[in-house]
């Protein structure tokens, strides 16, 4: 598996990155946050708009694939003494098929390679995905409700993996 770097100098990459974003979180989140809110994340964090914003403020998208194909998306930065896991969504037919391990060792090396000791991340408290995490030695830490405008709310569990 290799982990393609998108980058503000090949707005091609971010159309694309955006379009592939979309269809993955309109896929999965739909049935769990409603069309409603849902498009409005997407337009929020996902558009092209505010992938170029992001990139312009430190965050790091990446696209990784399988012999030529594309597996989904995953946006980080650091924060604190932790690498912030923004984003890591995989396409359906990606799912479940163990790529959840090298792409940790891949955010881990990440991490290291800025002296950090951690992976954090937000995950919706409703997603199924919470198990995954704890299964990959992610630890929960604290709850946070933010509000995201629009009327709408996200109502994660934060998780940490410390490295050391």
């Amino acid at each position: 598996m290799e982990f393609a770097r998108i980058t503000e100098e090949k707005p091609e990459d971010v159309r694309r990155l955006s379009r592939l974003a979309t269809a993955i979180i309109r896929e999965y989140y739909d049935p769990l946050l409603g069309r409603e809110q849902n498009d409005y994340m997407i337009d929020l964090f996902q558009s092209e708009k505010a992938i170029r914003e992001q990139l312009s403020k430190g965050y790091r998208y990446y696209i990784p694939r399988e012999a030529g194909r594309e597996l989904g998306f995953l946006a980080f930065y650091p924060r604190g003494d932790a690498l912030y896991l923004s984003k890591w969504y995989l396409k359906k037919e990606e799912r479940g098929r163990g790529l959840a391990r090298p792409t940790l060792a891949f955010l881990r090396e990440e991490a290291e390679k800025e002296g950090l000791s951690a992976v954090e991340l937000n995950v919706n408290k409703y997603n199924p995905t919470v198990k995954i995490y704890e299964r990959l030695g992610f630890r929960r830490v604290r709850s946070e409700k933010n509000d995201i405008g629009g009327g709408f709310f996200m109502d994660d569990f934060v998780y940490r993996l410390e490295f050391r």
